[in-house]
């Protein structure tokens, strides 16, 4: 019996591997230029209308879905709409709405830890800054990030997720699985202007065509620009 065909991950050969800072930075502003023209309004999936709510739903939104995520924080934003009534209420309150989201009890208890510093330390609101978000209960560099540049617009970083590390290392962009590293990388080669921009824009390639398995390399728009293929 014959062996299985397998998929494999091929060269583009019209991309090198081995390229110049300058030629890197070239592809890079050529793959900015083709994202923006493909999704042109790339942002969070998270529905949030002011810096709290966005704090709450990114915590929550860890490996979680955003769309589950959004089913459930009208009605706690609806109980707890401001840092104050969230550090009032208890564990068990803030348990009752996100019961439906992964890993339900360690986040309700981060986001009352968290609502108790904002009242504490910051007056009830969400600071602007880097080293205060990083702080806060399960805040880490990823949802600081999020909060600041979407939240703020304050661009200091790239969002880092599985699906913009995979799609920079298939770009050829970085080598590193360290997402504080695969930052670094992506901030030297993108404009911060676009820093983003290009996490939201990653993401929705990242979901439907440049998946972890099955890649749909024959739909990409990237495609003449990534120096790696699915056959």
């Amino acid at each position: 019996m014959p062996p299985t065909s397998k998929r494999r991950r091929a060269r583009n050969t019209t991309v090198p591997l081995r390229e110049s800072k300058t030629a890197k930075r070239v592809r890079a502003q050529a793959v900015l230029e083709k994202l923006i023209e493909v999704f042109p309004d790339a942002q969070t999936a998270l529905d949030y209308r002011n810096p709290f709510e966005l704090l709450v739903a990114t915590l929550l939104s860890a490996q979680c879905t955003d769309k589950r995520v959004n089913k459930e924080t009208p009605a706690l934003f609806a109980a707890m709409p401001n840092a104050q009534t969230m550090a009032k209420a208890s564990v068990d309150d803030i348990r009752v709405f996100v019961k439906s989201i992964n890993f339900f009890n360690n986040k309700a208890k981060n986001l009352h830890k968290t609502a108790n510093i904002l009242v504490d330390k910051h007056g009830g609101e969400v600071p602007d800054t880097m080293e205060d978000l990083v702080e806060l209960a399960g805040v880490a560099r990823k949802t600081a990030n999020c909060v600041l540049g979407q939240g703020f617009g304050k661009p200091l970083g790239v969002v880092v997720d599985t699906h913009v590390g995979r799609i920079a290392r298939r770009l050829n962009f970085t080598v590193e699985a360290d997402p504080v590293k695969v930052e670094r990388d992506l901030m030297a080669l993108f404009p911060q202007v676009r820093w983003v921009y290009i996490s939201h824009a990653w993401i929705d390639l990242g979901r439907p065509i440049c998946t972890a398995r099955k890649a749909k390399c024959d739909e990409c728009p990237l495609a003449v620009l990534c120096p790696q293929v699915i056959d």
